[in-house]
């Protein structure tokens, strides 16, 4: 039994380093992708917080760059990404009473318009939305940077599955 462990992990190594494509822990392929292009995600939303607009798109491009083999580049790539921060608000959740709040929900919401030059079929546009409830007893200053961040994680988490995961 031992003499064959050997060769039938070498035979593997050698089948699984002479695979093709870019192969990522999030299941997905980039296929024969090399470069990814992310331009920066401007803020529209009704209510803006000047700093979103940066850490979305340093999210994005975090994501990509730890999760994938893919490399970063200004200008043309096989992947591209654009868009922007479309919804930024507040709306009131659960009543506590007849005219008093007792949650709010904390939306963002994100138009991504997504490129792929390799695979053209697999190119689209789409909103992503994510929300984070919290008491309404808060003050939202002091709680938004952490929801905020909660959010952005799971925004930049499927948009990184939908484009290379195709989920």
């Amino acid at each position: 039994m031992r003499t064959l462990r050997f060769p039938i992990v070498m035979l593997l190594f050698i089948i699984l380093s002479g695979c093709k494509g870019g192969y990522s822990f999030t299941g997905g392929n980039v296929g024969e992708a090399k470069t990814l292009n992310i331009d920066f995600f401007d803020n529209t939303a009704a209510i803006v917080n000047p700093e979103m607009s940066q850490i979305f798109t340093e999210s994005l491009k975090d994501i990509f760059v730890q999760q994938t083999s893919l490399r970063l580049v200004d200008g043309p790539a096989d992947l591209e990404f654009s868009g922007a921060i479309t919804d930024y608000s507040l709306r009131p959740q659960a009543a506590r009473g007849p005219s008093e709040v007792a949650q709010m929900r904390f939306t963002i919401a994100v138009k991504v318009s997504f490129e792929n030059s390799i695979a053209e079929e697999n190119s689209f546009e789409q909103r992503f939305s994510r929300s984070r409830d919290y008491d309404a007893d808060l003050n939202f200053s002091d709680i938004e940077r952490e929801l905020a961040a909660e959010i952005m994680k799971e925004l930049t988490e499927d948009i990184l599955n939908r484009a290379i995961a195709n989920w």
